[in-house]
């Protein structure tokens, strides 16, 4: 159990959920978990997310808590990147969605960094005032500027952030060392930076390993607090598994192993490509079923290639969402995880509840769902033989999984996304009922841009946003230097070979 002095917001209460200790720091602040805040109802919340819409798991989180917010009677305004041509945006008093302009992430067109632009121009836009609160989902480009800008303003609204993405992670896959390690740096250095700023209230973090890594980078403690995600368990349940559709998939009972992850190169497809290949060389009978996709058709390619010569084993969906995904969960036997950059791990949650026991590498978010050797196995990250092995165990033994799947659907049945979200108000409550002052009048809070001091303010804070700009732009430029010089070398050494072939003769 977490520290007494520290506020837990999360209810799962099975062994590998427990989470981490931490110093004396917040008051318990006690709720009924099925009680909405009513000092919540009529306030103006501006939610700015990296990704917004069904396209991965934090999308649909914080799709989750618009669509409760809402539901209660409070006005979210959300602020996100255009993406892949979607310039659609709602500007309505009940419904406002603002879609900022940004470019589009070399490795996913569903991801952008944000072009600079001015906070008092987007609360203009949002609510024709100053928000009561700042929501910011996963801050990358776009929250970052906000909480850069946030400092020249003279009563800065207090500001929630949920860490739901590990973006030194990803570098850390996509880059070579050294520029790997100088992008990690870069990033812890200006998250701790960030997040430190004392309008940032709270922090919310998924998992044990995104805690120590926050705390690495200089964030205080007393700012954390923990808050999993939740699960449709009315959607993702056993009912959903399809006689029929097993059947389509293998005709021949072979074992169904389900994977549902984005095509991307930090998903852990050639790990997961290796267990495939072994199982192939042990002659055990199994079809792997790969759902997901990619916007950016040649990286999912890459995915797709690395099981080339597995088609008879390998099955490749696509996107899926709503029944047709939960269908594909609950119709498998055993779901595969192979990625270690998830800071939670929603579709490992979603597989649980879809009852199949769940075998995951012991690193992340899913470390802290999978109750090991209960709903299923936790195995060594790098651990190739043992992750086979626990295949191997659940596949020959339909009564194991039959126990480990209803030990995984009653786990995930305590993390509705009700309970979820409920806490989530709650936290935003009582951080309001702390900050009286945040209610100002219109446009208050934005300083006169017309002083010299507040020239110089504005000016600084800009300097920022191009400095945090120009890293972006300077990662993705070496992202495409270093794939051109890949494909360079890989060019050369096919015309050498050829060549050599043909002086041979």
């Amino acid at each position: 159990m977490a520290a007494e002095s520290d506020v837990v917001l999360s209810n799962s209460n099975h062994k590998a959920a427990a989470p981490p200790q931490a110093p004396p720091s917040k008051q318990v602040f006690t709720h009924d978990e099925f009680e909405f805040p009513s000092i919540l109802k009529g306030k103006h919340i501006l939610l700015a997310t990296e990704s917004f819409g069904p396209v991965n798991g934090v999308s649909r989180t914080t799709l989750s808590l618009v669509q409760y917010l809402r539901a209660h009677s409070v006005h979210v305004a959300v602020v996100a990147p255009e993406f892949n041509g979607l310039k659609t945006q709602t500007e309505k008093k009940e419904n406002v969605e603002i879609r900022l302009k940004g470019y589009p992430m070399p490795y996913d067109t569903s991801l952008a960094v944000v072009y600079p632009f001015r906070i008092d121009k987007l609360f203009a836009r949002a609510f024709q005032r100053n928000p009561d609160v700042i929501y910011l989902a996963s801050p990358a480009s776009l929250g970052f500027q906000i909480l850069l800008q946030l400092q020249q303003l003279t009563h800065q609204p207090p500001v929630l952030l949920n860490f739901q993405t590990d973006l030194s992670a990803y570098i850390e896959i996509l880059f070579p060392f050294p520029l790997s390690y100088w992008g990690m740096w870069v990033f812890r250095c200006v998250q701790g930076y960030l997040f430190s700023h004392p309008s940032v209230r709270t922090i919310f973090f998924p998992s044990r390993g995104v805690r120590e890594y926050l705390e690495k980078a200089g964030v205080p403690s007393s700012k954390l607090l923990n808050l999993r995600r939740g699960v449709k368990t009315d959607l993702f349940n056993p009912m959903a598994r399809s006689v029929q559709y097993r059947e389509e998939l293998a005709p021949n009972n072979e074992i169904i192993l389900v994977c549902v992850a984005r095509l991307a190169a930090e998903k852990g497809f050639e790990f997961l490509a290796d267990v495939a290949r072994s199982l192939i060389a042990k002659d055990f009978p199994f079809k792997l079923l790969i759902v997901g996709g990619n916007r950016k058709a040649d990286v999912a390619r890459e995915v797709q290639d690395l099981f080339i010569g597995m088609e008879k084993h390998v099955v490749f969906t696509g996107f899926l969402q709503g029944e047709d995904l939960a269908r594909a969960y609950a119709s498998g036997d055993v779901f595969v995880h192979c990625s270690i950059t998830e800071t939670f791990g929603l579709v490992v949650l979603e597989a649980m509840a879809s009852g199949i026991p769940v075998i995951a590498r012991d690193m992340g978010g899913p470390s802290e769902i999978v109750a090991d050797k209960e709903s299923g196995y936790l195995v060594p990250a790098s651990d190739l033989e043992a992750f086979v092995s626990c295949v191997e165990r659940l596949g020959q033994d339909a009564e194991l999984r039959a126990t480990m799947g209803k030990a995984g659907r009653d786990i995930a049945c305590q993390a509705t996304w009700e309970k979820i979200n409920n806490r989530v108000a709650w936290q935003i409550a009582e951080t309001l009922s702390k900050n009286s002052s945040s209610s100002t009048s219109r446009f208050s809070a934005v300083p006169d841009l017309y002083s010299w001091s507040s020239q110089l303010s504005y000016m600084r804070v800009t300097g920022q946003v191009v400095i945090i700009c120009g890293v972006w732009l300077g990662l993705i430029v070496t992202w495409w230097l270093v794939r051109a010089s890949l494909f360079i070398k890989t060019g050369s050494l096919w015309v050498s070979h050829a060549f050599g072939r043909i002086l041979s003769r």
